[in-house]
């Protein structure tokens, strides 16, 4: 599958989804994609949110040998590689405001606000495939075909 990275030199961040699939060799094109996506980006940003899904989601891979112990220190990696981004009252509000205007669910909504509030401008997520942009944040589903 042929990737088409919109966001270089801006700040980026990934979605859970984008993380399990890294470990999760069930789906080699989306684990391919995957790897290649977090190998090609800079600046990223690791979202509070994202950080306990993916400890959460991580027990969906225990089979394939990927343990809550493994997602604990990829987790501590990413913190101390990529700008934390933790979410505060604000981004509560602001999320509100997204779920009345967007439709969004409420995870939805906190992730977005997060993003937003966090400087992102660039989102890579499976779960956003009814909106291309919101509010400046450039939302992309890299596992589409293109």
């Amino acid at each position: 599958m042929r990737l088409t990275l919109l966001a270089t030199n801006f700040m980026n961040a990934v979605d859970t989804n984008v993380l399990i699939y890294v470990h999760d060799p069930r789906d080699r094109i989306k684990q391919d994609t995957a790897i290649f996506l977090l190998d090609s980006l800079s600046d990223l940003a690791l979202l509070g949110q994202v950080a306990c899904e993916y400890v959460a989601a991580s027990r969906k891979l225990v089979a394939f040998g990927y343990d809550l112990k493994l997602a604990l220190e990829d987790v501590r990696d990413m913190r101390a590689a990529w700008k934390p981004i933790l979410p505060d009252w604000t981004v509560h509000d602001r999320a509100e405001q997204l779920m009345d205007t967007y439709s969004l669910s409420f995870w939805d909504a906190m992730l977005v606000a997060a993003c937003l509030g966090g400087g992102v401008t660039c989102l890579y997520s499976e779960d956003f495939d009814a909106y291309s942009n919101i509010e400046g944040l450039s939302l992309i589903n890299p596992f589409r075909a293109p």
